[in-house]
């Protein structure tokens, strides 16, 4: 495989957990919920998925219990921050909080501190007759496991839902003036624990696809900034499904670039090696700041009359 076409699939397969929370979080900040949780529902999501995965011998049972996982600790989100209206940043540390917190204290409970954890028999590649025999084109677009179709299938579905259908109209009004909203008859509240839920349920997906799929095992705290990095990727795609793809290819390509230069033995500090996907998301955010337009009602409670 040649060096870009290889650097491309590293950077597919390494963007995918950032892509499927981003996915989930534009629908909540669209409907004007900030949810800085995810990092903390991802490593609830991975624990599960992982455990899951080995309890059953099925990744993908693995990966439905973390989103009902994820469905879960979006309930108690959405019930904190909408019905109760609390304060969205503190509710959304504490997840960050109990997320690493719970997972590390199961894990250890289940099996053991200096246990080493078993391999996840993950999904394989899927062989696409005439196009993954493409030279360097099948290499680096048609060689990757199904759940990377299935996403950037469902990618560009949550895109034409969020722009060209009544419910993805819903959710970007509510996010911009929930008042006129509610006037017209929709239901705020309903609106917005539907973006809640469906956002929670893709960040326990994502902490399940890094667990049991990228990497096959479960560490702990192995999101490792990937929840936050989602949520600059949805700053940084301007609050789109198809803009959160491009912007989880350039953090993607963060993590691909550590990946070679460690993988090359080069003369660079393994510290400064780990801080180039954080100093590309502090970078892209610089580069999108004032120009990402986000919603005029995030993170402001809406109490009906």
């Amino acid at each position: 495989m040649g060096a870009i076409a290889s650097f491309i699939n590293t950077d597919i397969r390494m963007m995918m957990p950032i892509l499927i929370a981003a996915m989930g979080l534009v629908y909540a900040e669209r409907s004007g919920i900030l949810n800085i949780g995810a990092e903390g529902i991802m490593l609830i999501g991975a624990f599960v998925g992982y455990v899951t995965a080995i309890k059953t011998g099925s990744v993908w049972i693995g990966l439905l219990a973390a989103m009902a996982s994820g469905i879960l600790a979006g309930v108690l989100f959405a019930f904190m921050t909408i019905t109760l209206m609390a304060d969205q940043t503190v509710v959304g540390a504490a997840y960050n909080i109990l997320g690493l917190g719970l997972s590390t204290t199961l894990n250890r409970i289940a099996f053991g501190v200096n246990s080493t954890a078993d391999k996840v028999n993950s999904i394989g590649k899927v062989h696409i007759p005439g196009l993954s025999d493409i030279p360097y084109i099948g290499e680096m677009f048609f060689n990757y496991n199904i759940m990377i179709y299935v996403i950037i299938a469902l990618l560009f579905v949550s895109h034409y839902v969020m722009f060209h259908t009544k419910l993805g109209l819903k959710v970007r009004a509510v996010g911009e003036n929930p008042r006129a909203c509610d006037t017209l008859g929709i239901n705020v509240y309903r609106v917005r624990y539907g973006a809640v839920l469906y956002s929670t349920m893709m960040c326990g997906l994502a902490g399940a696809y890094l667990s049991t799929i990228n990497l096959s095992r479960f560490n702990e705290d192995m999101v490792v900034g990937r929840g936050f990095i989602a949520l600059s990727a949805v700053v940084f795609g301007r609050y789109s499904p198809l803009g959160v793809l491009i912007a989880s290819l350039v953090f993607g390509g963060g993590q691909a670039l550590e990946a070679k230069f460690a993988a090359l033995n080069t003369p660079i500090p393994d510290q400064l090696l780990q801080m180039l996907p954080y100093v590309l998301t502090i970078l892209a955010l610089v580069v999108s700041a004032g120009k990402s337009g986000s919603p005029a009602a995030e993170t402001i409670p809406y109490e009906k009359n």
